[in-house]
């Protein structure tokens, strides 16, 4: 795939079989209203798919077929090994389909079908195995008792799992909650973004082959006030992960203290910030790094480092190696490798990101970008774009655009820039770049994120958890730490004659 063009792209997109209906009990059906809505490709305005409408009806279904799944042991109760090997089967259908579900969320929301190929799906099947060959490597615990007493604390599966997940990594979201959950023993029941339905549909599908019984992992495709709503409030659904905005993470604590006080793990907004001081040296690298942290997959990242401190006295010079390299940023057809970007979602992710552009224009110093383009005539595209000397009060700088939009703000001492950092309802992600060892550590120290990344942006892995604090949430995806969200701790206390 590495060296396909946009014609071998194109031709094999021509192809691809589209599942459209929502995947319940093992089987693809139609929404019990027989309602569809269009899937969208955006770069092209052209429908992909009209897709079932998931609604109350049909999350009663998916949860009922998830807790038959659940009570009958098929999968929670089978020995760990099964699972894992289950799993790891599963990684090695998505490896074996990669250039499917690279064009899937292409099409679907617009991202580069390079990037979709080389990160986003190969991450898909790494994580799945990487949750698979944990499974039998996670140990239940002995307590500290007197004699004739014995406590074992062991980790046990839920339930039900639900994940309501965005459309900005489609199969990664959809993965990072799934992996983790089926891994312990739970069903999920999984409503993905209805602007990018379609990769999560064909998972599940594929997990069916790998082994995962019928009824342990259903899509519900379907609007966040439909099918997202009745599962946040029903009253058999004993955990909800969920990757979006704020104000939706909020609904959905507020659904739980309307029905069962199921757990909420939100994780949600952010708006990071990247500190860069004079006595980074490469700033070359420093300042490729700060290109690709805001505009790769245009922006559409929640820990986007869209926030970018800059010591006052390389300020100007570090500007004109970022306009240098956003020239080099420009958006194209998706499916041509020669793209640096692709499409912005849809229609209102894109209104929404220019209303900031145009307000930004009144406020600051538009040093690129700055516009809404199409290609050949079509899509939803926004030219990378910058803006110098953002006041640190300014919208720019505080609400989160979710677009390729990126805010220059000077500073004196390194104070400010720790002060100007923290100042965010947000604390999600965060980077530094020094080459002063005591200065990496003492800001990464001081700064409220849950992810601090030093000479680099957004580091995360299989092995450390991904989550933030303050209004970016407090749940956790990714890590070992991962399952302590699908798990409850459970003691059996045993006496017996010593």
């Amino acid at each position: 795939m590495l060296d396909y063009t946009k014609a071998d792209w194109t031709k094999r997109a021509s192809g691809l079989t589209m599942r459209h209906q929502a995947f319940i009990n093992g089987k693809f059906v139609d929404a019990a209203s027989g309602e569809t809505f269009q899937s969208i490709n955006p770069a092209t305005d052209a429908v992909l798919a009209d897709v079932a409408s998931c609604d109350l009806e049909d999350v009663n279904r998916a949860v009922a077929s998830g807790r038959a799944a659940f009570e009958a042991g098929i999968w929670s109760r089978t020995d760990p090994a099964h699972r894992k090997a289950v799993l790891l089967k599963l990684a090695d259908l998505i490896r074996e389909n990669l250039e499917e579900f690279a064009l899937l969320d292409s099409l679907d929301m617009g991202k580069l079908v390079t990037d979709a190929a080389t990160i986003d799906a190969p991450g898909s099947a790494h994580f799945f195995q990487w949750y698979a060959e944990a499974i039998d490597k996670i140990y239940d615990e002995v307590a500290p008792t007197g004699p004739g007493d014995l406590a074992i604390v062991a980790r046990v599966p839920l339930g039900v799992v639900g994940a309501v997940t965005p459309w900005n990594f489609p199969l990664d979201m959809a993965t990072w909650k799934a992996a983790a959950a089926l891994a312990a023993g739970n069903s999920v029941v999984l409503k993905p973004a209805e602007q990018s339905p379609l990769s999560a549909l064909r998972l599940a599908e594929l997990a069916v082959e790998a082994g995962v019984p019928d009824g342990v992992f259903n899509v519900v495709p379907g609007f966040g006030h439909t099918a997202g709503q009745a599962l946040g409030l029903h009253m058999d659904v004993d955990c909800l992960a969920f990757t979006g905005s704020t104000l939706i993470g909020k609904k959905f604590m507020e659904y739980s203290g309307q029905s069962n006080l199921k757990q909420i793990w939100p994780e949600t907004g952010g708006k990071s910030p990247n500190l860069v001081f004079a006595d980074c040296e490469n700033l070359d690298a420093a300042a490729d790094m700060a290109a690709f942290g805001i505009f790769f997959n245009q922006g559409e990242v929640c820990s986007a480092n869209s926030r970018l401190y800059v010591e006052r006295s390389i300020k100007d010079e570090f500007v004109e190696k970022l306009v240098a390299r956003a020239a080099g940023m420009q958006p194209g057809d998706p499916l041509d490798p020669a793209s640096k970007m692709g499409a912005i979602v849809d229609r209102k992710q894109t209104e929404g990101v220019m209303k900031f552009v145009e307000a930004g224009k009144q406020t600051a110093n538009l040093v690129a970008g700055g516009e809404q383009v199409h290609v050949d005539g079509k899509g939803c595209f926004v030219l990378p774009t910058i803006f110098d000397d953002v006041s640190h009060d300014d919208a720019l700088a505080r609400d989160e655009i979710f677009g390729p939009v990126l805010s220059v703000i000077p500073f004196d001492a390194e104070e400010d820039a720790i002060r100007m950092a923290n100042d965010s309802v947000y604390g999600l992600a965060a980077s530094v770049w020094t080459d002063n060892l005591s200065r990496a550590l003492r800001v990464s120290d001081r700064l409220m994120a849950g992810t601090v990344s030093v000479n680099t942006v957004d580091a995360l892995s299989a092995m450390t958890p991904f989550g933030g604090m303050k209004q970016s949430g407090f749940g956790r995806d990714l890590s070992l730490h991962s399952f302590d969200k699908y798990t409850a701790l459970k003691t059996t206390w045993i006496k017996y004659a010593p």
